[in-house]
């Protein structure tokens, strides 16, 4: 694994940011959930009527963005992100697995409240028992801050709702990260770029008092590494629908980075579990987003190409949960699933008086050009996250509400994947003491 990465003796803005030597995550003192914003959000509707009429003239186009640091793939590691404690590398594989949480569109424009109670649920998890149930890092599926990415609203909208979170957050950008408001004066990605691409542990103006320093990705698509589990992380960039990581206006280094990845993973013949994560969700049911088949028909041809392919994807862009399985034909299963709930209107799926969905049900069937995609699952009434935990063997998938509270610990939804023979089966649960208390308690009550 990659040593730890040099601290940069120049931070993107040195009048503006503070460099440390190491990572730093939560505060060192838990404190009262804000009931307000900081800087109350602004209306975006002028924004909007601007954007609405660039659209009819057909002048939105996908944004290019900054080359990534690290060549073809750049390649990023937990043992980086925590600032090269190895120790902690070492423990995790020791326990035989890895735990860590995801959600997208976190960013609320109305209040703190959504988002608050999201986070509050995920700090739940860090309250275990057994050292091997805690999250080790939070992968953010896009949208962290609405509506245009802007940086008076990263305090309130991200620093300020995981001021408490004792782990690494990491982000891919979302289309609302990218996006650039007519009205505005902020360049597409800036301030995702300077809270989550730094080039060292620096506190960014952005955080305001709060602790946490930015995040070291190399830029928006890289592979992040970590015991057991290896993500590719894309950048589907800033059109509303549908996602894109490749065309004649941002050119094809993801498709190139997407095909070294893979092959690296062949040929170091990777046992553990393979997850793509890009805002823009190939599937949706019943949402005003629609799919991105053409992001997705590139995703399938290199896969095809070098003959490999996820163990799960995962997305947000739709402000719901919602899990498909596509069956590929071999009878391989691998789970997409939307979690675009993290704190920005839920929105429901069905719309203006549809009936109400019922799952499971086929929503693509199998043909010889396509696969079976089964809608199983959805929950468009609440907010909530994903934790993900992975051993040697198996791949599980949980979702969590918010509205289920801290001290709940079994998941409203789940699948767990076999890594060898890639299909759906039975979670092989941990020994965390309780046949042992069982066993205390039987022999004091003959």
């Amino acid at each position: 694994m990659a040593k730890a990465p040099k601290i940069s003796a120049t931070p993107l803005a040195a009048s503006s940011s503070r460099v440390l030597t190491a990572p730093v995550f939560s505060q060192p003192q838990p404190t009262a959930d804000p009931s307000t914003f900081v800087i109350r959000h602004a209306s975006d509707t002028a924004a909007y009527q601007a954007i609405d009429a660039l659209n009819k003239l057909h002048k939105i186009q996908p944004m290019p963005f900054p080359s990534p640091r690290g060549g073809l793939e750049p390649v990023l590691s937990l043992e980086q992100v925590i600032g090269g404690n190895r120790k902690t590398i070492e423990q995790i594989q020791a326990n035989g697995q890895i735990v860590f949480h995801s959600t997208g569109d976190c960013g609320s424009t109305r209040g703190p409240k959504t988002q608050n109670a999201v986070t509050d649920k995920m700090l739940g998890d860090f309250d275990e028992a057994h050292p091997s149930e805690l999250p080790q890092f939070n992968l953010l599926l896009g949208d962290i801050v609405y509506s245009f990415g802007e940086s008076q609203y990263y305090y309130d909208q991200f620093y300020e709702p995981y001021r408490d979170y004792q782990a690494p957050i990491l982000a891919v950008a979302g289309n609302h990260d990218g996006m650039i408001s007519p009205l505005g004066h902020e360049k597409s990605l800036q301030a995702y770029l300077r809270n989550f691409c730094s080039q060292g542990f620096q506190i960014t103006l952005d955080a305001g008092h709060l602790s946490r320093t930015a995040q070291i990705q190399p830029g928006v698509f890289f592979t992040f590494e970590a015991p057991f589990v290896r993500i590719l992380a894309l950048y589907s960039n800033s059109l509303e629908d549908p996602g894109v990581i490749a065309d004649a206006h941002i050119g094809s280094s993801q498709l190139d980075f997407l095909r070294t990845a893979l092959k690296r993973v062949k040929s170091e013949n990777f046992a553990g579990a393979l997850l793509f994560a890009h805002h823009h969700p190939p599937y949706v049911a019943g949402s005003r987003h629609g799919w991105s088949v053409e992001m997705q028909a590139h995703i399938d041809a290199i896969c095809n190409e070098v003959g490999v392919w996820p163990h799960a994807d995962l997305a947000g862009h739709a402000h719901s949960y919602q899990r498909f399985t596509r069956t590929r034909k071999g009878g391989a299963q691998v789970p997409y699933i939307v979690c675009g709930n993290g704190g920005h209107n839920v929105q429901r799926i069905a719309l203006n008086g549809a009936p109400v969905l019922r799952a499971p049900q086929v929503i693509q069937a199998a043909s010889a050009t396509g696969d079976q995609i089964v809608l199983e699952n959805y929950d468009d009434q609440n907010y909530g996250y994903l934790r993900v935990l992975v051993t040697p063997r198996q791949l599980r998938i949980e979702y969590h509400p918010a509205d289920d509270g801290r001290h709940t610990k079994a998941p409203d939804d789940h699948v767990t994947v076999d890594l060898k023979t890639r299909r759906f089966v039975h979670f092989k649960a941990s020994d965390m003491g309780m046949p042992k208390a069982a066993a205390t308690v039987r022999e004091t009550t003959r």
